[in-house]
């Protein structure tokens, strides 16, 4: 579980021992208030008198971007628990307000159902090494003001978070100016809403198809060019970026583009394909050649390329040829005995020409 010691990871953290259910507890210090590590200390205690297992790392200092980074850094860090500790489920405390902010914040950039709907209460999630897990956020219909009832009517204490009342960013000025009074007053509605928008965002993601992650290269499989779209959004999110209304068009459109200046965004033959961009990546011809052959996209290549994974491979796991396209197997992959294949004369070349 993704404990910061505040009130809706406290609140969660009580539910699931009354719930009888098994957990640990999962802590990233960004060492940003002089109570951090008076939090550390009292979560440390914490699961000790429970007797459960506290994972805790200290955030370096990002100059730039902090919420972007430092969601990367913590789901990295909870991804890697995953991994080394064989755990199959990921939960964090995210609640009705938190879902409301993530609505407005969206809402005045332009979006549609699904990016409005935002949070999940269940999904399925793959770490770098291809680790599949769950993510539960299980306090999604409860608004803040119930979890802090439910506490203090047990006399239980949490540690509150000064960032929260920080105008400086953007989702706690939309709180402050409109989602605080809107959950007070109508909570109930904004929650069948969330419903309904759950409801839609089902039925729209139908026509998104198997994923496959290798490292930081997302391949997603589309049932329909409509969404391509809705597809990097979803994937983009979770890295921390979120595509502005023109990228989502032209992502629409099939247009090859890099969002934040980071992202590579392609689709071909049915296929999407995220990843980090790399600039000025000098490949061999072989290397090149071989990936037009597989039908790679171009802006993909150079990631693949550094991170020494094998096209021909990734064209085994996720099929040579896309039901919907109309190029034959023969021209999109190459025999086994073809030289081309053979990965690792990339890198013999490689380092004969250094």
């Amino acid at each position: 579980m993704a404990f910061s010691h505040g009130l809706d990871s406290t609140a969660l953290f009580q539910l699931l021992l009354e719930n009888g259910i098994d957990f640990d507890i999962a802590m990233v210090n960004y060492g940003m208030r002089e109570q951090a590590e008076e939090e550390v200390r009292a979560a440390e205690e914490l699961a000790h008198r429970y007797g459960l297992q506290a994972h805790i790392i200290r955030a370096p200092k990002w100059e730039s971007n902090f919420e972007a980074e430092a969601r990367r850094f913590r789901y990295e860090f909870f991804e890697s628990l995953i991994e080394r500790y064989d755990y199959e489920t990921l939960l964090t405390a995210h609640q009705l307000d938190d879902r409301l902010a993530w609505f407005l914040m969206r809402m005045i950039r332009g979006a549609g159902a699904v990016e409005l709907a935002g949070m999940e209460e269940c999904s399925v999630r793959q770490t770098r090494a291809g680790r599949s897990y769950r993510l539960l956020r299980p306090l999604l219909r409860q608004s803040r003001a119930q979890l802090r009832d439910y506490l203090e009517g047990r006399g239980i204490s949490w540690f509150e978070d000064v960032s929260n009342a920080d105008p400086g960013y953007e989702r706690n000025r939309l709180a402050a100016e409109f989602g605080d009074a809107l959950m007070e007053r109508y909570a109930s509605g904004i929650r069948r809403t969330f419903d309904y928008l759950d409801r839609d965002r089902r039925a729209l993601l139908e026509e998104i198809g198997e994923s496959r992650r290798f490292s930081d290269l997302w391949i997603v499989k589309l049932q329909s060019s409509s969404a391509a779209s809705r597809a990097a959004d979803k994937l983009l999110k979770r890295e921390g970026y979120l595509l502005r209304a023109a990228e989502r068009e032209r992502i629409g459109r099939g247009e090859s583009l890099v969002v934040g200046r980071r992202w590579a965004v392609e689709r071909m033959e049915g296929l999407l394909y995220v990843a980090p961009y790399r600039r000025g990546v000098r490949m061999p011809k072989s290397f090149r050649e071989m990936c037009r052959r597989l039908r790679i996209p171009p802006k993909i290549r150079a990631y693949l390329y550094t991170e020494r994974i094998d096209p021909s491979l990734l064209r085994q796991r996720i099929g040579n040829r896309n039901p919907h396209s109309d190029v034959k197997r023969s021209e999109t992959s190459a025999a086994p005995e073809d030289p081309l294949l053979k990965y690792e004369n990339f890198w013999e070349s490689k380092r004969d020409k250094e």
